[in-house]
């Protein structure tokens, strides 16, 4: 090689006889500070020493902080070995679930339906918005009637979701998915379902619109965890589009059981008369109102929920101590 040194340009040069075959073409890297040559032994054995000569030539020098002695090399090996066999056994002892490919099969099914029912929704609604325009009767009052069969439909296969954490087939606490599913089908079924009045108001269009959006991202990222399959930018969707969308869909269910509550109050649907001398009434209105409050509550408790999960999808990597 050629380099500069302490007597200006020259050129440098080495031979090593040694003790056993090498690897003809051994690999060089050349770092600001030094070369790095690496030569590879032809059979992985221990070597007395280094060279053929007996006497280590007077310019190599061993690096300490790499040297491993034979006792050290058969401890090393030894311990691998052990900790092969631990992870063997521990395996062993984990008994194998014959459902396990049947699980994710129904669980990428089950998502797959979702992403299509949602994905009709919204783009319908969409088509619809753009082509009949929002100044136009249909575009936004007639939502609850073009949408609604579907929307039943996937608001009621979403009861699976609950079966699913309860018996641990997800990993998904129980709670949330009990107000989300809950929540939901309370609006579409109690509210928009029994209120023929209801159905024709504009903000029908926006909890609709708002779901449909948030689950175009949320179906799709796991039916493709289920087959094992990870794609970034739909990870990143996943746990971000819910900051606009989430709060915004559970004010419009507020704002949709706000405009209900007159409406009960009217028709005294679901109110409860008890045999009393008093003759008391409980008011569904009245149990609306105090729903309210548990609706924010349990935006709350989910907005926690998703912003832990998201931090830990998408917050920066712990560094594992060595």
């Amino acid at each position: 090689a050629q380099g500069h040194g302490a007597k200006g340009d020259n050129i440098y040069e080495f031979q090593i006889e040694f003790l056993e075959p090498v690897e003809p073409n051994p690999v060089c890297r050349v770092t600001q500070r030094q070369l790095n040559i690496t030569v590879q032994k032809k059979e992985s054995n221990w070597w007395e020493r280094l060279t053929k000569q007996e006497k280590r030539p007077v310019f190599l020098a061993p690096d300490f902080d790499r040297w491993l002695d034979e006792s050290d090399a058969e401890m090393e090996l030894k311990e691998k070995e052990e900790e092969k066999i631990n992870k063997m056994k521990i395996e062993s002892r984990v008994p194998k679930d014959p459902f396990k490919h049947l699980k994710k099969g129904y669980l990428a099914m089950y998502n797959l339906v979702q992403f299509l029912g949602f994905s009709w929704i919204f783009v319908n609604m969409t088509v619809r918005l753009f082509i009949l325009g929002k100044g136009k009767a249909h575009s936004f009052y007639d939502t609850f009637h073009t949408i609604a069969d579907m929307m039943y439909f996937c608001q009621t296969l979403a009861l699976m979701e609950i079966i699913n954490s309860f018996i641990g087939l997800v990993r998904a606490p129980l709670i949330p998915a009990v107000m989300q599913v809950f929540g939901r089908n309370f609006v579409l079924f109690v509210i928009l379902g029994s209120l023929e009045e209801m159905q024709s108001k504009p903000v029908v269009f926006f909890i609709f619109y708002l779901w449909s959006i948030v689950e175009l991202f949320r179906y799709p990222y796991y039916m493709l965890s289920c087959i094992g399959i990870e794609w970034k930018p739909l990870t990143w969707l996943r746990y971000t589009v819910w900051i606009p969308f989430y709060p915004l869909g559970g004010l419009a269910e507020a704002v949709c059981i706000v405009q209900s509550i007159p409406i009960f109050s009217e028709t005294g649907k679901f109110s409860l008369g008890l045999p009393n001398p008093l003759n008391v009434t409980i008011q569904f209105s009245f149990l609306l109102q105090i729903y309210l409050i548990a609706l924010f509550l349990g935006i709350f408790v989910n907005f926690r929920h998703l912003y832990k999960q998201r931090k830990q999808h998408l917050g920066p990597k712990k560094r594992k101590m060595k």
